[in-house]
C-alpha cells in the first residue's frame, strides 16, 4: 500500500483549491457594455477628453489673452462671451479642461497608491500594525478635508503639482478601509495558505496574489477618487488657492466669482462642465461597481 500524504496544516487538500478564484474579464465586460448608464458615462467622458486634449492642438489661442470688451455675453463676437478681463470663456474652458483633469487623476492615483498600500499592510499583517496604522487612518479622516488641503497648498506655492498632492494626501482614508476589508477577507483564502506552504514572501502574496483578487472594489474606488479630486481642485481655486499661471475650470470659477450676477455665464459654463464630467465618471464607476460585483452580475 502507498503511504498517505502528510497533511500540512492549513495547505488546501488538491491542485484545484490552490487555484485563485477566476476574476472578471469577458463576463464584466458584457455587463458593462449592457449597462445604458455606464454607455452614456463613457460617450460623455471620451467626448470631454476628447475636446480638451484635441482642442488646443486645433485652436492655438492663449487662454489669457484678452478678446474682447469685458463680460460680453454668449452669441456675440464670442460664441460664449467673455469673463471679467475680456477673456474667451470657450478657450478657457477648452485649455482649462486639461489642467483640471489632469489634476484629478494625479491626485486620484496618488489616494489610490496610498490607501492601498496602507490597507493592504494593516489588514494582511494584522496586530500592531493594523492597530497603528488604523490609528494613523483615522486621525487623518477626522481632520477637515477641504481645510487640510488649504493649509498644505498654502504652505507651498500655489501650483498643479502642490493642488494634486494636497487633494492625493487628504483623501485616501476610504480607500484604506476599503482596502484593508478586502486583505482581511482574501488573506486566509486556500490559496493565499498555499502560495505560503510553498514558500512564497509576504511581497509576493500581498502584491501578486490578494491585490489582483481585491481590484474589483478598489478599480470602482479609483473612478469615484477623480471625481472627488475634480470638486476638490474646483473647491480650492473657488477660494483662490489654484495656480494662477495655469487656467482650469476652477480658476474660472473663483476669478469670476464676484460677477456672478453680471457675467453669470463665466461662472456657469466653466461648473457645468465641471458637473458633467463628474457625473460621467460616476456613470463609469456605477456601472464598473455592477459589472465587477458578483451579485450584481447575477441579477444581470
Amino acid at each position: 500500500m502507498s503511504e498517505a500524504p502528510i497533511a500540512i496544516p492549513g495547505a488546501p487538500r488538491d491542485a484545484a483549491q490552490r487555484r485563485p478564484p477566476p476574476r472578471p474579464s469577458y463576463e464584466a465586460l458584457r455587463v458593462f457594455a449592457r449597462n445604458p448608464t455606464a454607455l452614456i458615462g463613457m460617450l460623455l467622458l471620451a467626448a470631454i477628453l476628447g475636446v480638451t486634449i484635441f482642442g488646443p492642438m486645433a485652436m492655438d489661442a492663449d487662454p489669457f489673452e484678452i478678446a474682447a470688451a469685458p463680460m460680453e455675453p454668449p452669441g456675440g463676437e464670442l460664441l460664449l462671451g467673455s469673463d471679467y478681463l475680456g477673456r474667451d470663456v470657450l478657450t478657457g474652458m477648452i485649455y482649462g479642461g486639461r489642467a483640471t483633469l489632469l489634476v484629478g487623476v494625479v491626485a486620484a492615483v496618488l489616494s489610490m497608491a496610498i490607501g492601498v498600500t496602507v490597507g493592504a499592510l494593516a489588514g494582511y499583517y494584522g496586530g500592531w500594525v493594523d492597530e497603528t496604522l488604523m490609528r494613523i487612518t483615522e486621525f487623518f479622516q477626522v481632520l477637515p478635508t477641504l481645510l487640510f488641503a488649504m493649509v498644505l497648498v498654502t504652505l507651498f506655492t500655489p501650483s498643479l503639482a502642490t493642488i494634486a498632492v494636497a487633494i492625493g494626501v487628504v483623501s485616501w482614508t476610504g480607500t484604506a478601509r476599503l482596502a484593508r476589508g478586502e486583505f482581511l477577507r482574501l488573506k486566509r483564502r486556500e490559496y493565499v495558505l498555499a502560495e505560503r506552504v510553498i514558500g512564497a514572501g509576504d511581497a509576493r502574496i500581498i502584491w501578486r496574489v490578494i491585490l489582483p483578487n481585491a481590484l474589483a472594489p478598489l478599480i470602482v474606488s479609483a473612478t469615484l477618487a477623480i471625481g472627488t479630486a475634480i470638486l476638490f481642485e474646483a473647491g480650492l481655486s473657488f477660494l483662490g488657492l489654484g495656480d494662477p499661471n495655469v487656467m482650469s475650470w476652477g480658476l474660472m470659477i473663483g476669478s469670476n466669482r464676484p460677477y456672478i450676477l453680471t457675467a453669470w455665464w463665466a461662472v456657469t459654463l466653466p461648473g457645468a462642465a465641471i458637473f458633467l464630467t463628474v457625473l460621467a465618471v460616476s456613470l463609469i464607476g456605477d456601472g464598473l461597481n455592477d459589472a465587477l460585483n458578483p451579485t450584481s452580475r447575477g441579477r444581470a
